[in-house]
């Protein structure tokens, strides 16, 4: 055993002071001031004393539970395997399972937590001899094993049995498929009709879907406000504070492991009210050692998921879910440095929001600026995104399609709405559309989190092809009833869904085809020769959208730029148009992967910045700072 406090002189009083779940300790070996502390930081917390000693490291898991199974006279045990048809994630919750054969006399394994402890202290008849202690990690573990295939079709087909329709799982359907045909059917005669005329009300219709786009994106900064002050949260005293889950999906990050437990460490929040869940595959060899080369903090856990398909990340977060202890639910990626104080800020936004804010989104800032000159657009493209158009977006009520990362929720809600899709390769939007739909609505989190961008281009076009073959997913599965979105969402919704989703994929494939076009007709004269009145509808609305558009692009970027203070990237803004140009390269090749292979996750790598100020952070977390400013 060891004893963090155990020089700490006591602070009065004596063994019978202590509640009954700590004081049986002190026969076993732990110092009185060690559970004295432990006592102290249960009553500033609001949690039972047990919660208190374990989760802030004051004694670890397996010697309090060896005290517990001495002290009541029920075996303890290390190893075990339990019988077919446990329930998930119902073992857990209750720490109570079957074993598949008695071991020790017992026929079922027990892991008491929180006030359970003190009752099992209490009672007299504690099992008849059927029952044998474990610890909650190796409950866990074993349920998970045990119940691993049934968690697996759990976690990929929660949604998709619930609701088939709010799932990318079949794709499209007959329906979309038999209207898509008759479309290019249309289209396709009428062009050898009238091909000028089709050409023109074409552009017309197109300019007509960009300007709605464009209209919503000047909204939004618009609605996005002024820039604000730094927001504090209250600081209300912790055992008023909800239990908070944290949920990090992790695949082959084995290099920012050691970032990730520094910056989870440093959140202000009581270690004894946070959840954190560490989601790892069963075939992630470098995750396995990674995590068996260092000591895991008391507070954090892993869960390990069962083998399944498909391999995605929401399919980890859907394994991960059943198991949150919190009111709230937060995603960070394992690169993440979120504010310290973020949890706190989200505790207080939502309790200022009301019940239908299902979400907040937190605000990501590229942490490697200054990598390469694919970094820095990507630096502004972000703090367009975060500070200006989300902002913007949850404003005015407007479905907000999230980003994957520094998202909060309300916990019951994202279970009610059956979580995440796996079979969309960008869940995050996804599930920010499907909220809308479901009635709930997205908030902002004006706090930032520190994200790692791509360097090299390889890489970079990589992620953007998942993103966009995401966003493609998204629209087709949103598509399916389009009068049930109408109907779920006023016009103005409606119109912000489409051109959010489907506006931002259409956009990005033609992008490098208009953008010819308008070059060649300003080039030859077109423009100047229109003289039937549907070559004068198509020019000039493709003039005004042409303007608009230009505005839109530029607009965000420069407000950006002056809320963050990124001034040194102003010379940067006018070379946008060939940043998006590499981004419907990106669009296409999402387009070839998502006839191709639809459920390949384009996995990103990490921990490969060399102008991160997290890492220097973390540097100075591990000499002992532990804070950092906004």
């Amino acid at each position: 055993m060891s004893f963090p406090g155990q020089d700490a002189p006591p602070a009065g009083g004596s063994a019978p002071d202590l509640p009954a779940e700590l004081a049986f300790l002190e026969r076993h070996g732990v110092p009185y001031p060690v559970l004295r502390q432990a006592q102290l930081a249960a009553g500033e917390a609001g949690v039972p004393p047990a919660d208190a000693l374990l989760k802030t490291g004051l004694l670890d898991e397996r010697s309090f539970y060896r005290a517990l199974a001495a002290e009541t006279g029920l075996p303890f045990l290390g190893r075990f395997r339990l019988a077919e048809g446990v329930r998930f994630p119902q073992a857990v919750s209750a720490g109570l399972a079957a074993l598949a054969e008695p071991q020790a006399g017992a026929a079922f394994v027990h892991a008491p937590q929180g006030a359970e402890v003190a009752r099992l202290l209490g009672e007299r008849d504690r099992g008849g001899g059927l029952v044998a202690l474990t610890t909650p990690t190796l409950l866990r573990a074993a349920v998970l094993r045990a119940a691993g295939a049934a968690i697996a079709r759990m976690a990929a087909d929660d949604l998709s049995n619930a609701t088939p329709a709010l799932s990318y799982r079949n794709g499209v359907t007959r329906e979309q498929a038999w209207a898509a045909v008759a479309l290019l059917g249309a289209v396709g005669l009428a062009a050898l009709l009238a091909p000028a005329a089709v050409l023109a009300l074409g552009g017309a219709a197109l300019s007509l879907l960009f300007l709605l786009m464009i209209v919503v994106r000047l909204a939004a900064v618009v609605d996005s406000g002024p820039v604000a002050p730094r927001v504090r949260p209250s600081r209300r005293p912790d055992h008023a504070l909800p239990v908070y889950t944290v949920i990090v999906a992790m695949r082959r990050e084995g290099r920012v492991l050691d970032k990730l437990v520094l910056a989870l460490q440093a959140l202000d929040y009581p270690p004894a009210k946070l959840d954190v869940k560490l989601v790892i595959d069963a075939d992630d060899r470098e995750m396995r050692d990674a995590l068996g080369a260092r000591s895991i903090p008391a507070h954090m856990e892993v869960v390990v998921a069962p083998p399944g398909l498909p391999r995605t990340k929401p399919r980890a977060l859907n394994v991960a879910l059943p198991l949150a202890r919190g009111a709230f639910t937060v995603v960070y990626d394992a690169e993440d440095v979120p504010d310290p104080d973020q949890l706190r800020l989200a505790v207080d936004t939502f309790g200022r929001s009301g019940g239908d804010v299902a979400c907040l989104q937190g605000r990501l800032v590229i942490d490697n600026t200054d990598d390469s000159l694919l970094t820095r657009f990507f630096t502004i493209e972000y703090a367009a995104l975060f500070y200006v158009l989300n902002p913007g977006l949850a404003a005015t009520d407007l479905p907000v399609p999230l980003g994957g990362t520094s998202t909060h929720f309300r916990t019951d809600i994202l279970r009610a709405v059956h979580a995440w899709d796996p079979w969309n390769v960008t869940e995050d939007a996804d599930l920010g559309i499907r909220l809308a739909l479901l009635g709930y609505r997205v908030g902002d989190l004006p706090s930032s989190t520190l994200e790692e961008a791509p360097k090299r281009l390889g890489p970079w076009l990589h992620q953007r092809a998942r993103w966009m073959k995401g966003f493609m997913q998204t629209c087709i599965t949103h598509s399916r009833r389009p009068d049930r979105a109408l109907r779920s969402l006023d016009p103005f919704k409606f119109v912000g869904a489409v051109t959010m989703t489907f506006g931002t994929v259409l956009t990005a494939l033609l992008y490098p085809f208009l953008t010819a076009t308008a070059a060649a007709a300003i080039a030859d004269g077109a423009l100047a020769r229109t003289g039937r009145a549907y070559d004068v509808l198509g020019w000039g609305l493709g003039l005004v959208t042409l303007a608009a558009g230009a505005l839109a692009i530029y607009l965000p970027p420069l407000v950006a730029i002056k809320r963050r203070g990124l001034w040194r990237l102003l010379p940067l803004v006018p070379f946008l148009p060939l940043y998006y140009a590499l981004v419907s390269v990106a669009a296409w090749r999402g387009l070839f992967e998502l006839v191709r292979d639809p459920y390949r996750w384009n996995k990103t790598d990490h921990g490969l910045a060399v102008t991160s100020r997290a890492s220097q952070m973390a540097a100075e977390l591990r000499g002992g700072v532990g804070r950092r400013t906004a």
